[in-house]
């Protein structure tokens, strides 16, 4: 009896939650319903001139208020591993004849390689926005109108993918650990 109890006890939340699949770019829960979204490109509207950044605020303060359902804007850090980043800095310096150039990538591999030694978490920020829905023909009209009223604010979108939404998974129930197991698709 004592063994089955503590089978039975997870030490990843994830197994708490009605989590029935993970398929097409979906959550598909217990219950019917399916969550969903759209990844955003990030955008650094800082580098653009002023009409421009006013444009983009415009256009987002459209696209926002024209949603006529629950969403949830969801931001998240992915661990980037810039192993492959380090090794095409070498291969360049490597190849660089000019000093001022050479100088100039060594101090980006030296910069790499103070994000390693000191255990620093390298990530890339993304940013999602999700919708909980039962109906395929809802959900695939939904993301439509996102990516296209995204795009109409000057802004790249396209549906999360089944890797995105583990890692959403992952980072919010399981302190960012990535589970293995778990979140099977059942037949």
């Amino acid at each position: 009896m004592q063994m089955a109890k503590n089978a039975s006890i997870s030490k990843y939340s994830e197994d708490w939650v009605p989590v029935k699949s993970i398929m097409n770019g979906m959550i598909e829960l217990e219950n019917g319903n399916y969550v969903t979204g759209v990844k955003i490109e990030s955008k650094d509207i800082f580098i653009l001139d002023a009409q421009s950044q006013n444009n983009v605020i415009f256009g987002m303060r459209n696209f926002y208020n024209a949603i006529d359902y629950e969403f949830w804007l969801v931001i998240a850090d992915r661990p980037v591993d810039i192993n492959i980043y380090l090794s095409q800095l070498q291969v360049l310096y490597s190849h660089t004849v000019n000093p001022e150039i050479r100088k100039l990538i060594d101090q980006d591999i030296n910069k790499a390689n103070l994000f390693m030694s000191n255990d620093m978490n390298v990530v890339d920020t993304e940013y999602y926005i999700l919708f909980k829905e039962k109906k395929q023909e809802i959900i695939q009209k939904r993301i439509h109108s996102l990516i296209t009223n995204l795009a109409n604010a000057g802004v790249n979108s396209a549906q999360a993918s089944n890797s995105d939404l583990r890692m959403l998974l992952d980072n919010f129930l399981n302190g960012g650990a990535t589970t293995n197991f778990g979140t099977v698709i059942s037949s």
